[in-house]
């Protein structure tokens, strides 16, 4: 029979068919599957075969219709608050929050880390930013200084400032409109006006010209004079690194003593301000600030009857405003003013204020009392009242019961529980307190009060109140800050209470501070300022502290030593330097203070004993070498002196050693000596200056010119960079008449160390001291035009003293302290210009701010010195002396000279310092 079914097994299977997809198999692929190596179909097949799919089931464009739709569904279109994906479902637990904040605290440490760097780089982007892009008004700033040097009758020559466009304008258009005829008498003196009267009259003064006005050349020249004065004072200030030359504090003073003529105040200003007030007052008869503003202008213009008139009726339309009462009770005498404190209580009894000055009011102290115990009755918590009420009481008995009365009803104020303890014996003084602190939990100042109390009954180092306070107050969240509890113990310490102000910094100073956040500077700085305050104690505290914390911080302990050297007490500063030896051992510089104190005080075998523990835990220091040499050598013991160089030059052989050593036989007088030990120096440092510099110095003095200039010849060649060698050998050529010679080594000084100022500074003097002053001046412009301006000080200096006529030293210097910075010698010349006028207090102003400037230059000392021997007081030079000798300078042209010749090796700085003010001229 034939079948009508098709055979579908024997046809091609469709596209796309996988064999039991439909019933969920997965399937698998073999190799056979795959086929041959081959590239697969382009993108354009299969979009044909999905079309050509899709044309055979019907479907037309609906395939791609919906694959757009799907396209459609963008992440551009989703719901944000609906999310999918990776945070679909999530949910904001704890978890998170302590995770956001461990993120947070580290983002605030790592910012409070960088904060101090940053700041301080924002400050010098500021500074260069202004420095760079200065305002008008600091441009014009010594332009406004210097209007202060105008005399009134100029202010008033001053013409008015108008509309000079229009008025010039109206005025081209007159001279094109109208024309007068010119008198003849006119014409005449017209022409004689361009005669100029050269005739001086007596006293060569003044002179007339042809009008008959006078020129007074004196009063010009003392003008000169005095606007150049105010330039050079505007120049150093604005040298010395100020941002600005206008003195605020200043600016404010002569602004406060500057008023308006009182005329004028009267007939312009007081009239409209009274119309303007009356129109207040008038539209809003409310408003106390309206009438008192009313009365004051009336006082103001002398009618004080009109002002008590009018604050009068501010008291009808205001009477519960207890300023206008207040302003009324200024305003009249002490009998009117009981009246009206009267009738302004009955309106107001519940202001303190009025209360307070119908007490004030009264002269009779019973009186007084009754009227604050009226006010306490109706104002019982009242804190103002109370202490007025305390202040009265002339019976400690009685003030204490008020307090006492006082604490009950108004238990969250400190201060009367602090007035009460003052006034308990100390066994109720401490329960008090313990009241107290149980009120007014969050309040520091008990516990302070507490700690006080300690050390008043002599218990504050066995109970430390304030460990227990930084506890308490912490976990109330009412820590104060560490610049806070510095400003308490500083209190303490001005108040006597020595124990609790160290206590306060010792339990609060770290606070706040992690070990990132440079607590050493931070707390060298609250040192430094505490002893700006002059509160030394406080000083001393911080430094202990932070010493605590980095106990082998050699800075710390040099500021704590300066502090007990400066402040303290010689056993105080030895219990210092002894501590600071034990925690620093290596510290070189620590053992040779603490031998240098104990010499100075007389303790001779105390300073060997240091020395000796130094070499043990600094073996071969040169330093310490030298300073036992030193010791033995300045208390007479030249034999162990001797014995001890030796074995530094074993031990220790460097060139300072040899140098010392032969220093210390050339000041014995042992020139043969000296010279073997720097000829054997030589050849083990042939580049050490010092070495040859005193090889030459000793041909010098043996005057054995040509091999000092021999000596000098070969260190030049030896050492090119070395100013001094050089100075030498051009001022032994010039010593022996050789100017030629002498000139050739400068210029090959010159080329060996290009822009420097000594070695111009030299050229110039030594033409100047040949007679050949052109020479000089041209070789003085070439130095300023070679030399670097912050080196140019000796080189003005020489320009004002010895280039310049007496007559213009003054600009000169005004010039001179616009190019340089500040530079020691130039302001000591500026000073001396000042002391040859006479100018006695501007000379001791400028050589004061040379030695600010660099007290190390021991040439300003002495000019200094010289100046307060002639002008001085004996206690003022007593007192620079002192500070010399605290300082030791070491450098300067006369000082280093003298200083550093063999026979004065052993002269102190006091006796130093007055020979080279005698050498000075």
């Amino acid at each position: 029979m034939a079948t009508t079914r098709r055979d579908f097994l024997s046809q091609p299977a469709p596209e796309n068919y996988v064999a039991g997809l439909g019933r969920g198999a997965t399937g698998f692929t073999t190799r056979s599957d795959l086929g041959p190596a081959r590239e697969g179909p382009s993108e354009d097949q299969i979009k044909e075969a999905l079309a050509k799919r899709a044309a055979q089931l019907g479907l037309g464009d609906a395939a791609g219709k919906k694959d757009d739709a799907e396209n459609d569904n963008d992440e551009r279109y989703q719901d944000p608050d609906n999310e999918v994906g990776l945070f679909a479902g999530g949910v904001y637990d704890k978890d998170d929050d302590e995770a956001d904040r461990i993120y947070r605290e580290v983002d605030e440490k790592m910012d409070r880390r960088r904060k101090r760097r940053r700041e301080a780089r924002e400050q010098e982007e500021r500074e260069e930013h202004e420095r760079k892009h200065p305002k008008i008004q600091h441009e014009f700033a010594d332009l406004k200084r210097a209007l202060g040097t105008i005399s009134d009758e100029d202010w008033a020559k001053l013409p008015e400032v108008g509309d000079l466009t229009g008025k010039n304008r109206r005025s081209r258009e007159a001279r094109h409109q109208r024309f007068y005829a010119v008198p003849d008498s006119v014409l005449a003196a017209a022409g004689s006006a361009g005669e100029l009267g050269t005739t001086v009259a007596d006293g060569g003064e003044s002179s007339a010209n042809a009008e008959g006005t006078t020129t007074d050349f004196a009063k010009i020249g003392q003008a000169r004079d005095k606007v150049l004065q105010v330039r050079l004072d505007q120049a150093s200030s604005a040298a010395s690194g100020s941002a600005s030359s206008v003195d605020a504090k200043g600016y404010l003073t002569s602004l406060n003593q500057s008023q308006l003529p009182q005329s004028a105040a009267q007939v312009g200003d007081i009239n409209r301000v009274r119309e303007l007030l009356e129109s207040v007052i008038r539209t809003n008869p409310n408003n106390g600030p309206g009438w008192i503003a009313a009365a004051r202008v009336e006082e103001l213009a002398g009618k004080i009857v009109k002002a008590r008139d009018l604050i009068a009726r501010g008291c009808q339309q205001c009477p519960k405003n207890e300023d206008v009462w207040l302003e009324n009770i200024r305003l009249n005498d002490a009998q009117n003013a009981k009246i009206i404190v009267a009738a302004a209580v009955k309106k107001n009894d519940r202001s303190v204020r009025l209360w307070v000055e119908a007490m004030k009011l009264e002269t009779a102290p019973l009186a007084k009392k009754r009227v604050i115990r009226l006010a306490l009755d109706r104002i019982p918590e009242s804190e103002a009242l109370w202490k007025e009420a305390v202040n009265l009481e002339e019976d400690q008995e009685d003030a204490r019961l008020l307090l006492a009365k006082a604490t009950e009803l108004i238990p969250l104020s400190v201060d009367l529980w602090l007035a009460l303890a003052r006034l308990e014996s100390p066994e109720n003084a401490q329960k008090v307190l313990n009241k107290a602190r149980k009120h007014c939990p969050t309040s520091h100042e008990i516990w302070i009060a507490a700690a006080r109390l300690q050390e008043q009954l002599g218990k504050a180092q066995k109970v430390n109140v304030m460990e227990r306070a930084v506890q308490v107050l912490a976990k109330e969240s009412a820590m104060p800050k560490r610049e806070e509890w510095i400003t308490e113990a500083e209190r303490c310490e001005e108040e006597g209470a020595i124990i609790t102000c160290s206590l306060i910094i010792q339990s609060t100073l770290g606070w706040g501070l992690d070990e990132d956040d440079d607590r050493k500077d931070t707390w060298m700085e609250d040192a430094r300022g505490s002893m700006g305050r002059e509160m030394f104690v406080t000083a001393r505290a911080i430094y202990a502290y932070a010493l605590r914390v980095f106990p082998t911080s050699k800075t710390i302990w040099l500021a704590a030593a300066d502090l007990e050297r400066t402040h303290g007490s010689k056993e105080e500063l030895w219990q210092v330097l002894e501590k600071a030896v034990n925690a620093c051992p290596r510290s070189e510089v620590l053992w040779m203070m603490l031998a240098k104190e104990k010499w100075q005080a007389g303790e001779i075998d105390a300073a060997r004993l240091v020395l000796a523990r130094a070499f043990k835990q600094n073996p071969n220091n040169e330093d310490i070498w030298l300073a036992a040499v030193k010791l033995e050598a300045e208390n007479g013991q030249v034999h162990q002196a001797r014995e001890l160089l030796a074995q530094a030059r074993t031990e220790a052989p460097t060139d300072r050693v040899w140098t010392k050593s032969a220093a210390f036989e050339r000041s014995l007088g042992n020139q043969d000596a000296a010279l073997d030990l720097i000829n054997e120096a030589l050849n083990h440092f042939p580049g050490s200056p010092k070495l040859w510099m005193m090889k030459g110095q000793i041909y010098e003095d043996l005057k054995k010119t040509p091999q000092a200039r021999e000596a000098y010849a070969t260190a030049v060649k030896a050492v090119p960079s070395s100013v001094p060698l050089w100075l030498l050998y051009v001022r032994l050529e010039e010593k022996e008449g050789q100017l030629p010679k002498a000139r050739s080594v400068l210029d090959r000084a010159r080329l060996a160390v290009p822009k420097n100022a000594e070695l111009w500074c030299e050229s110039v003097r030594a033409e100047r001291r040949a007679g050949n002053s052109k020479q000089a001046e041209s070789l003085l412009e070439r130095a300023l035009r070679d030399v670097p301006k912050a080196a140019q000080g000796p080189l003005w200096s020489e320009r004002i003293w010895h280039h310049t006529p007496r007559t213009k030293r003054k600009p000169q210097a005004l010039e001179a302290i616009k190019e340089v910075d500040n530079d020691p010698t130039l302001l000591v010349a500026v000073a001396r210009i000042f002391w040859g006028e006479r100018k006695l207090d501007k000379a001791q102003n400028w050589f004061e701010k040379a030695l600010i400037r660099d007290s190390d230059y021991g040439d300003s000392w002495a000019w200094y010195y010289k100046f307060l021997v002639e002008h001085g007081t004996s206690e003022k030079r007593e007192e620079v002396v002192k500070k010399c000798v605290a300082i030791e300078p070491r450098h300067g042209e006369v000082w280093a000279r003298i200083a550093k010749h063999p026979s004065n090796s052993r002269k102190s700085v006091e006796d130093l310092l007055k020979m080279v003010a005698a050498e000075l001229n």
